[in-house]
């Protein structure tokens, strides 16, 4: 149970964060703008994504409030902080403000916090880590589908 209070706290921050981002994005894959562009192949339909993020969201929480009983540093925190950020303002530049390039750098970057999680924690939680596994590899196809659309557009 001592579990449970940080769990709820993560998933709604989580969730939140994900609800910032779809403001930040606007009418984002329903544009004209998106919906125009020359996209991957293996740009997966659109229910798919909401199916992705409910899942990823949900072991990113869990994740989190094993990780942070057992490790509460400031710097785990500004990791989380700086996570939530670029989770949140890729949708903004990518979707709201057609930046693509910022878009990858944002994205790109999330990858790379997530994969440090993954590998700076790893000992701290041992097999918890594989709660990331989702997120990881959900932004390996999200990266590549960004990189996709600034190539060919």
């Amino acid at each position: 149970m001592k579990i449970l209070k940080p769990l709820v706290f993560f998933l709604c921050i989580n969730f939140g964060s994900l609800a910032l981002g779809i403001y930040l994005m606007g009418n984002g894959p329903s544009s004209d703008w998106y919906t125009n562009l020359n996209r991957a192949p293996w740009t997966p339909p659109g229910w798919v994504f909401g199916a992705a993020w409910t899942v990823i969201m949900i072991c990113f929480s869990v994740y989190l409030a094993y990780l942070f009983n057992k490790s509460n540093t400031q710097h785990l925190k500004l990791v989380f902080l700086l996570q939530v950020f670029l989770n949140s303002i890729w949708n903004f530049l990518f979707f709201n403000q057609h930046l693509i390039l910022l878009g990858l750098i944002a994205i790109s970057s999330l990858t790379l916090v997530l994969f440090y999680f993954f590998f700076k924690y790893k000992k701290i939680i041992n097999n918890l880590s594989y709660l990331l596994l989702p997120y990881m590899v959900w932004l390996l196809i999200a990266t590549s589908l960004n990189a996709y659309i600034l190539l060919n557009n």
